[in-house]
């Protein structure tokens, strides 16, 4: 659950994204109870997605989308509006992206390793 104080400082930080990239963050949505990609709060931003004017959708991770499942859903309901889905932070990448991307990675076994993505 989020309290009100990582409430502000999302929305704090989703601002500053917007304000660096030239974009005016509009509202701010919430769905915590998502129980499926159709819901009502869902379909409220879809609505407002619709109006003109209206470039897309900022959020820090896929993961605000939803669950997985919900999340692919609702990514692509927000493309075939015409919107732009931007993300702050990009996906992890995978074992295999990061050990074909970057020089000199040697997973070793029994080794947790974490690479911080650019921002």
């Amino acid at each position: 659950m989020r309290t009100p104080r990582r409430q502000e400082a999302l929305v704090a930080s989703l601002a500053e994204y917007c304000r660096s990239h030239e974009l005016q963050l509009s509202g701010l949505f919430t769905d915590r109870d998502a129980a499926g990609p159709a819901s009502v709060a869902f379909t409220g931003l879809l609505d407002v997605l619709g109006l003109p004017d209206v470039y897309g959708v900022v959020t820090p991770a896929v993961s605000h989308l939803g669950p997985k499942a919900i999340a692919a859903e609702r990514g692509r309901q927000i493309e075939a509006a015409g919107a732009q889905l931007l993300l702050v932070r990009r996906p992890r990448p995978t074992r295999s992206a990061v050990s074909r991307s970057v020089p000199g990675y040697h997973p070793h076994s029994g080794t947790t390793r974490v690479l911080k993505a650019d921002s």
